[in-house]
Order: structure tokens, then C-alpha cells, then sequence
């Protein structure tokens, strides 16, 4: 294992994945992948032996179940392993040509599950009589039941299998196209020196603190994607007709019907949600404007949205002290998610250093085999770069706490993935505030409202366009200028009168490769339940800290086994009410009445 201790100081780390797998050419990983076949062919012949399923139907289902976690733990494990290869190098040709190979072997898994839910509906009975046999499918009750209810909304066998074949050409090919002109689409910066951006490249200088350059980028991005907008909109268009043929073909009411059962949430649970993220538009609306007096502006434009706010050179963190900061305030609240941070820390799980080839953001992903996850950041020293940080830690450490639960107990919604991540990340956001002054301070708290106004606000205006996105893809295509008009109304309604309307962003459908996902629609409000239940989390630790690590563990390692409403029920929470929502919005509150005190000092 390479030793990262020399160059913590100099740099970021890179991450060390022989532990994995020695390498995508090893013979370690070959055969992990030819045996993948095995599994799959052994899951197969469980899930058809009609003879023990008949004769003894909980037995049958115990063994199916082992099966498909066997066949869940090495296929996840093998493609997460093929994706940080291919994330850390979008160059490689064997990653790549990996990824391709390990999403053509997904077929026969489809094929399995889409059998066993058929078998499983010919033995449907009362679950509790099953478990009288074998206790030991007691905590299988979810699984047992969202596999029924998925049953209802199959296909035959043979067109779920001709569906999940034609994706690969048909959604996932158009999702492809979104990725592929998003990271190569450029436009030239510099006319002397000739130097190109690409849009991605672009868009990071919405972060500059000169508003000339954030402006001159911004133009430079819009005028690119508008060169793109035709491809763009037939492939969202594409996207989105193939989601709603296949919903409709499974007799679903509206893709956003699927979407709540992805979520494991109900209805009711969303329109609560939704209802207190309106109510708490005119505090984010007071935070915009407050931030517009700092940049001295009238009103702030789209491009201002990231802009640095405060005097004087903000804090430049190193990785070492950003480390030891986040291990430090990690052991405030319990030694074992301080123990896991040093352990990803010190066994180089971090690829954190920025470089050519790379792709941009942050995320942690787990390999359910090995036990261990590998989180991808790119480190620039920024506050910002320090939350993140300790945001996709608390992933991993989520991870961690469900490593040794069945694979199919380590599998959780989205709405309940970004619980422990919004978590960690507040523990150490919130320790900033109390110990950072003056403009560190503000920097650091307006990088949090940043974080939480995309997450609220503009969450919501990529709900409102989504949602009519879906209502008119069922009418007709719609053309670029259309879909401009919907993504400007919708920033209307959820930036108010904070954003100048002449400066609004109408290609940020083009953007968001989140609606590009055919098999994931409303990629969006999953976010705002995750923050505000990780806040409504923190708020009851600050009230009772003294046994609330041990209720934090229980609740993710729950995440798998219950359905989000039963969950948070038994944290003592209703999500099924606007007030539960309220509670963590006012967490946000309290910061940005914060940010309106200490910005009078530095006002413009």
C-alpha cells in the first residue's frame, strides 16, 4: 500500500486500490468477473427450482435470497471498481471499455430478478407464516414486500428482458451523449494565447471573486450550449419518451408515481416537503440580497450566485489541517466515526488531488465485497473543499456501519443516503462557525448557505421544470426554446425577485446530467429530503447529545431494512408533516439571520 504521509503536506492524496483488485488487467479481477457468470448462472437455476419452491416455499426463498446477495455483492463491487478507474482517467480506453462490458453482463441479473419477482408472486402469502419456518426472514419484510409491488409493475419476462437490452441503446445511449458534449464542449478563453475552456472549466469560474470574469465566463457557457441545444434536446427528449413508454407500460400513474417508490417514500411525505420549501423561499430570497449588498450589486445575477463574499484573502486550507480539523470535531461527537475518517485517512481511500483527466466533484463509492469504500474530492483548499470532505465521509461512514448487513440491506434510498453525509458535514460546518471570526467565518457560513440555497431553492426550480417536463413529453417533443422558457419560469418561481430575471440560466436543463438518468426521474427532491433530515437529526443531537450516537448508528444501519416513513417514525419524527420539514429549515434560518448580522460589517 503506497504511503501518502510524505506528500500530505505538498498536495492531496491519491487513493490506493490494490486492496480491491491489483489492477482492471490483473488476473485477480478476470476472474472475479468470469466468475460473475457462475453466480449469475447459480442464481438462475435457485430462483427456477419450481420443485423446493412449491414443497417448501421459505426455504426456497432463503436461498434465493443468498443467491441474488451473492450476485449483488460481486457485480457492485466489480463495476464500482471499473468507475473509479474510469473516474481518476476518462482517458483510459480499458476502463472505459469495462464499464461497457460489466453494464452487458448486467442483462442476465435483470433477468434473474425479473423471474424471481414472477416466482416469488405464485407463493405470495402471509409473510409472517413464512417466518414461522425460517425467523431468520424476519428482516427481509421490505425486501419481501417492494418485490411484490415491483411485480405488479412488470412486464412480461420477455420485454423486461428486450427493455433492459434496448436501454443500453436507447436512454443510457442518450444520457451518454449528455456526458460526452458536457465534458468536451469548449469554448476559446484566451484569443492571444488561443487557450480553450471547456464548459466545466467554465462554470468553475462562477467562483472568481472578479465579477467580470464570472460574467465573460457565464456568456462564454451559454452561447456554447446553445450551439448544442438541438443534439441536447432530442437527447433529453429521447430520455424522458423512453422513461414515460416504460412507466406506462408497467402501469404506473406518472413517472413521479416511481419515483416516490424508489424513494420509499409516500406522497404525502413530498407534498410536505415541497410545501415547506416554498414557505422558506423569502429567508433564502433575505440571504440573496443580503449577499447582493456584500458584492456591491444591485441584484445578483445567476453568474453571482458561488461568488467569494468578504475583504481580505479568504482561508486557504491544506489537506493535512483540513484532515486533522475533521478528525478532530468527527471525535467530538463519537470516536468510532473519528476512527473510520483516520483509518480512510492513513489507508489512502481518498483520491483528492485535482488533475487532468479527472472528472469534477466528489463522491464515495462502496465495494460491498472487499468491505471498504474510496472517496473521489477535488482538493483545492477551499472551505468549501473542507465540508466536502466531511460530507462524502459521512457517506463512507455510513458505508462502514452497513458493511457486514446482507447486500441487499446495504442498498438505501436516495432519499436516506445523504443522512449521515449532511450530518458529518454540519458537525464540522457548525464547529467552524463557533471557533473561525471575521471574514473566515463569513466565508465559511456562506459557503454553507451556498450549499443549502442549490439544495433548497434551486432543487425546487429543477422540480417545478421536471415536472412540467414530463406532463408535455407526454403531449409532443419539445423543441430548445421551449425548454429554455420552462427552466426560466421555474428559476422565476423559486428565486423570486433575488435573481435579475436578465440574468437567469435557461440551459441549465442541458447542464444537469441528472436528467439525463432514464431509469432515474426527479433526481432532484431526494436531495432536499437528505438535508433537512440530516439537520432535523443534528437539531435533536444539540438537544440530547448524551445518547444520540447510538440512536444515529441505529438509524443508518436501518436504512436498508425500512422504508423512510417507518424509519423516521421511530426517530420520533412524522415526516408525513410540514413541521418535521420546518425544524431543519430553521436550522438554515438561524445561519442565514447569522449571515445578515455578521455582514454588516463588511457591506459594501
Amino acid at each position: 500500500m503506497r504511503d501518502n504521509s510524505s506528500n500530505t503536506e505538498r498536495q492531496p492524496p491519491r487513493w490506493d486500490l490494490t486492496s480491491i483488485y491489483p489492477g482492471l488487467d490483473s488476473d485477480d479481477y478476470k476472474n472475479a468477473k468470469q466468475d460473475l457468470s457462475n453466480l449469475t448462472a447459480a442464481a438462475r437455476k435457485v430462483v427456477g427450482d419450481k420443485a423446493t419452491r412449491d414443497r417448501d416455499p421459505a426455504a426456497w426463498l432463503v436461498e434465493t435470497i443468498e443467491a441474488i446477495n451473492l450476485l449483488r455483492s460481486r457485480f457492485e463491487s466489480l463495476y464500482a471498481y471499473a468507475y473509479v478507474n474510469y473516474s481518476v482517467d476518462t482517458t483510459d480506453p480499458l476502463a472505459a471499455q469495462e464499464i461497457g462490458a460489466l453494464e452487458e453482463a448486467a442483462l442476465p441479473l435483470k433477468r434473474v430478478e425479473t423471474e424471481f419477482r414472477n416466482n416469488l408472486a405464485d407463493i405470495a402469502t402471509d409473510f409472517s407464516a413464512l417466518c414461522t419456518s425460517r425467523p431468520e426472514l424476519a428482516e427481509y419484510e421490505l425486501f419481501y414486500r417492494e418485490e411484490l409491488e415491483l411485480q405488479q409493475h412488470q412486464m412480461s419476462p420477455e420485454m423486461e428482458d428486450l427493455a433492459a437490452d434496448l436501454s443500453r441503446s436507447g436512454g443510457e445511449a442518450w444520457s451518454r451523449l449528455q456526458s460526452s458534449v458536457s465534458s468536451t464542449l469548449e469554448r476559446v478563453w484566451n484569443r492571444e494565447t488561443g487557450e480553450r475552456k471547456t464548459v466545466t472549466q467554465l462554470r468553475t469560474l462562477a467562483f472568481s471573486p472578479d465579477r467580470e470574469t464570472r460574467k465573460r465566463a457565464f456568456e462564454l457557457e451559454l452561447e456554447a450550449w446553445q450551439e448544442m441545444e438541438i443534439p441536447l434536446s432530442h437527447a433529453l427528449n429521447g430520455v424522458k419518451g423512453f422513461t414515460d413508454t416504460l412507466n406506462k407500460r408497467r402501469n404506473y400513474a406518472t413517472t413521479l408515481e416511481r419515483s416516490l417508490k424508489q424513494s420509499r417514500i409516500t406522497p404525502a411525505v413530498l407534498s410536505a416537503l415541497i410545501d415547506a420549501m416554498e414557505e422558506s423561499l423569502p429567508a433564502f430570497r433575505r440571504y440573496l440580497k443580503t449577499k447582493a449588498r456584500l458584492l456591491g450589486v444591485e441584484k445578483l445575477a445567476f453568474y453571482d450566485l458561488f461568488a467569494p463574499v468578504g475583504e481580505g484573502e479568504p482561508k486557504e486550507w491544506s489537506f493535512a489541517e483540513a484532515s486533522s480539523f475533521i478528525s478532530t470535531h468527527f471525535g467530538a461527537f463519537t470516536e468510532d466515526l473519528k476512527a473510520y475518517a483516520d483509518k480512510a485517512f492513513a489507508q489512502a481511500w481518498i483520491d483528492a488531488e485535482p488533475r487532468s483527466g479527472k472528472v469534477g466533484g466528489a463522491y464515495c463509492i462502496s465495494f460491498p465485497e472487499q468491505g471498504e469504500s474510496r472517496i473521489l474530492a477535488n482538493f483545492a483548499g477551499s472551505s468549501r473543499d473542507v465540508s466536502t470532505l466531511a460530507h462524502e465521509l459521512g457517506h463512507g461512514y455510513h458505508h462502514h456501519l452497513v458493511k457486514d448487513l446482507s447486500p441487499i440491506h446495504q442498498d438505501y434510498p436516495m432519499t436516506l443516503a445523504e443522512t449521515a453525509s449532511i450530518f458529518a458535514e454540519t458537525l464540522v460546518t457548525d464547529k467552524a462557525l463557533q471557533l473561525l471570526d471575521g471574514a473566515a467565518r463569513l466565508e465559511f457560513l456562506e459557503a454553507s448557505l451556498q450549499d443549502s440555497t442549490q439544495v433548497i431553492v434551486d432543487i425546487l426550480s429543477r422540480f417545478y421544470f421536471e415536472s412540467e417536463l414530463m406532463q408535455r413529453r407526454g403531449d409532443h417533443e419539445l423543441s430548445p426554446n421551449e425548454l429554455c422558457e420552462m427552466m426560466r419560469v421555474a428559476q422565476k418561481r423559486s428565486y423570486g425577485d433575488a435573481l435579475d430575471p436578465e440574468g437567469l440560466h435557461p440551459y441549465m436543463w442541458a447542464v444537469k446530467g441528472h436528467y439525463y438518468r432514464q431509469d432515474l426521474a426527479f433526481y432532484n427532491f431526494p436531495y432536499a429530503f437528505g438535508l433537512l433530515f440530516g439537520l432535523g437529526l443534528y437539531g435533536a443531537y444539540l438537544e440530547t447529545p448524551g445518547d444520540f450516537p447510538r440512536h444515529y448508528r441505529e438509524v443508518l444501519e436501518a436504512t436498508g431494512k425500512l422504508d423512510a416513513v417507518e424509519l423516521t417514525r421511530r426517530s420520533g419524527f412524522d415526516i408525513e408533516t410540514k413541521e418535521f420539514w420546518q425544524s431543519g429549515l430553521a436550522v438554515i434560518a438561524g445561519q442565514i439571520e447569522q449571515f445578515e448580522n455578521d455582514a454588516k460589517e463588511f457591506e459594501a
